[in-house]
């Protein structure tokens, strides 16, 4: 409950459940993981389909999708030797719908952005 004149507050009150937050979003911090979330959006996928589409080692990707499932962004569903991939939870779409709006609002002064790291 919020106080008149005191917005509510958007983050947990505990320092570590900040950092936990913070580690939510370093997640999406890499272009392949959120090109994966992008192609995962649309439905499941293999692995092997997750490899065409984003051109890198299996091995590379399967840690990727290691990573967003350990994060709870993914779930996998094996079949036989396959191991299918999916997003875990609509709000994930929403999340990576939001973020390419307000990228694409903020374009000019992201690409201006020194004070963070372009990816590799």
């Amino acid at each position: 409950m919020t106080r008149p004149g005191k917005p509510a507050a958007l983050l947990p009150a505990e320092d570590d459940g900040v950092a936990v937050v913070a580690k939510f979003f370093r997640a999406l911090g890499d272009p392949m993981r959120l090109r994966l979330l992008e192609l995962l959006v649309d439905g499941e996928h293999t692995v092997s389909e997750c490899v065409e589409h984003i051109g890198l080692s299996q091995g590379r990707v399967s840690s990727h999708l290691a990573c967003l499932a350990d994060c709870g962004y993914v779930v996998l569903r094996r079949e036989g030797r396959f191991a299918y991939y999916r997003v875990s939870d609509p709000r994930v779409a929403d999340l990576v719908l939001a973020a390419r709006a307000l990228a694409a609002d903020n374009a000019a002064a992201l690409a201006n952005c020194m004070r963070i790291d372009d990816a590799p």
